[in-house]
């Protein structure tokens, strides 16, 4: 039970760093150092890794549809890991 959970959860951040690479490189007029760079001074990745976590909402579905819910709950659980961490970066 527990091993189905974390591979959801690493799915899930799988999932995030994917949107975020595809945001960062394909989204962004900049290079991708550039836009790194631009991130951190404008203290952007808050923002930016929140509309990376849509791939999320795609893999929680798919894993629903084939009744994985195991799964599906680790994804719930990493997005909750995202969303704490753009709390963290709101405040730092």
């Amino acid at each position: 039970m527990k091993k189905e959970i974390i591979i959801g959860f690493v799915i899930g951040l799988i999932a995030t760093a994917f949107g975020f690479y595809i945001y960062v490189e394909f989204v962004s007029t900049y290079s991708f150092d550039e836009t790194l760079k631009i991130l951190h001074e404008g203290n952007l990745y808050g923002k930016v890794l929140g509309l990376a976590a849509i791939p999320n909402l795609f893999v929680f579905f798919i894993f629903l549809k084939k009744k994985q819910d195991l799964r599906a709950r680790g994804v719930l659980l990493a997005c909750f890991f995202v969303a704490f961490l753009i709390l963290l970066s709101k405040f730092l």
